[in-house]
């Protein structure tokens, strides 16, 4: 069949889909990706995936899309990080026949990829996402979108969203914040800016950014024309949001983890939804919020479930007539609702004046810490600093490594072909080579062993000469009884 594009993708294939749950890391897995469209979700992303990870790996493979197979969990799209063209087709090939589109990460601000370059930062560099869109429409049989973070210039977002349209997106998912716009500097999200790309493109538009509830999902449909929205933080505090419910935690939580029994994942996944589910109570029971930062079993973390379950459940007993919920929430701490995360100012109150306050460092930014300020660093570098007083943390001191030329991990300094140890070894074993660098001495071992073989001739030839006399002789004695 031919591929569908703009919007006969989104209306045939993503079933006109206006509520979407976004792609996170370690939290968009299959079990939440069900309890989700179980709620009204209509499409859902899988977590950002690797791409170079996912062409090399087989296990990686397995574990975050190949084993997640569910028929239950469609349409679905697949997410992939890359800044490499022919790296991002070849993992979305491999990719496109598990999911309904593959999507090009354009969004993510966090340091880890700014440290890998790709999500946000690589929204200046428009000749290589022209390049890397124009080959994945061109080579995959499934269409491309792509998810994005808006400039400051609403012009130059404008220009931005056409750019990737003519290359070949046939859906743009726009997070109206920009890449600075994170953490508790995140504010509000820009749907002027949402508003301006739907105007200026021809394929279906999603929206991301301040959705909290399901009446702020019609109110962003109605300010911006959009063809949908997703939602995030939302979601993962309120499962049910894209159902205008709000319902009792336990409810979400006992469900997801019947859910989990069946589709198992990592036990940290499971561990980090209860905390965005259970985040409001554990306020109050800060004794039960160590014991599940300390659970090590699926079961343990059932058993914590319970005894939440149980403590609100006599709290909900003992309540008074006409008591309202405390710390301003909208509802009573057991009953899924959304986070407002503090701005900088709340959060300098919230840890002292200056953040410091009896000695308890307040959070910082992940790019004040990579500028090697000791006042700064993590509590465990500072223990280091404490240690090694003359030990820097300054990245610009830290020794640059070269790269493999086979991957890109740093290679061995040593090594005969410039690779990493894993590259260098399958090399090393194809060619029957050494590489003394890594201690790999296939070549070597290879001749020890014909040597050796030669030697068991040698050894082996005298005896069977002599063994061969002997038969000679026997035979002529038994020749010569016969004959008389």
């Amino acid at each position: 069949m031919p591929k569908l594009r703009g919007e006969a993708f989104w209306r045939e294939t993503l079933r006109s889909a206006h509520y979407v749950v976004a792609p996170m890391v370690d939290q968009s897995e299959l079990a939440w990706r069900l309890l989700s469209r179980r709620h009204g979700a209509q499409l859902c992303y899988t977590p950002m995936l690797h791409a170079q990870v996912f062409l090399r790996d087989a296990n990686y493979r397995r574990e975050n899309l190949y084993g997640e197979a569910c028929p239950e969990d469609r349409p679905l799209i697949v997410q992939f990080c890359a800044n490499d063209p022919e790296v991002f087709v070849q993992a979305a090939l491999l990719a496109q026949d598990y999911c309904d589109a593959i999507d090009l990460n354009l969004g993510c601000p966090q340091m880890i990829a700014k440290r890998g370059h790709y999500g946000a930062f690589l929204q200046e560099e428009w000749d290589l996402l022209q390049r890397m869109i124009l080959l994945a429409n061109e080579k995959l049989s499934v269409p491309i979108t792509c998810k994005i973070r808006v400039f400051p210039d609403i012009d130059k977002t404008v220009k931005y969203a056409q750019m990737l349209e003519k290359a070949g997106c046939q859906l743009l998912t726009v997070h109206g914040r920009t890449k600075e716009q994170k953490g508790p500097l995140a504010g509000v999200a820009s749907w002027e800016h949402i508003q301006a790309v739907r105007k200026a493109v021809n394929i279906p538009v999603f929206a991301n950014g301040n959705i909290q509830c399901l009446s702020d999902v019609e109110e962003c449909i109605r300010k911006t024309g959009v063809h949908g929205v997703m939602s995030a933080e939302g979601n993962l505090h309120n499962p049910a949001l894209f159902e205008g419910r709000n319902p009792l935690v336990w409810e979400m939580a006992e469900e997801y983890l019947e859910i989990v029994q069946k589709y198992p994942c990592p036990l940290s996944y499971v561990r980090a939804h209860l905390f965005k589910l259970w985040h409001h109570t554990l306020q109050v029971y800060q004794q039960l919020r160590e014991e599940l930062a300390k659970v090590k079993t699926l079961e343990g973390i059932v058993d914590v479930n319970r005894e939440l379950k149980l403590r609100c459940q006599e709290e909900i007993a003992n309540q008074k007539e006409g008591e309202k919920p405390k710390e301003g929430l909208p509802f009573f701490h057991w009953i899924c609702q959304p986070y407002i995360r503090p701005g900088p100012k709340e959060r300098c109150k919230e840890n002292g004046a200056s953040g410091t306050e009896k000695g308890v460092r307040g959070k910082r930014t992940l790019e004040e810490e990579e500028d090697g300020n000791s006042e700064l660093l993590s509590k465990n570098k500072q223990k280091k600093k404490l240690r090694n007083p003359n030990k820097s943390f300054d990245p610009s001191l830290k020794p640059k490594y070269a790269k493999c030329d086979q991957c890109g991990n740093p290679k061995g300094n040593r090594c005969v072909f410039n690779m990493c140890r894993g590259c260098c070894k399958k090399r090393a074993f194809k060619e029957t080579a050494d590489c003394p660098g890594h201690g790999l001495l296939f070549k070597t071992k290879y001749e020890k062993s014909l040597l050796w073989q030669h030697s068991q001739r040698g050894i082996q030839s005298p005896e069977m000469s002599r063994r061969g006399e002997a038969e000679v002789g026997e035979t002529v004695v038994l020749k010569e009884a016969g004959d008389s």
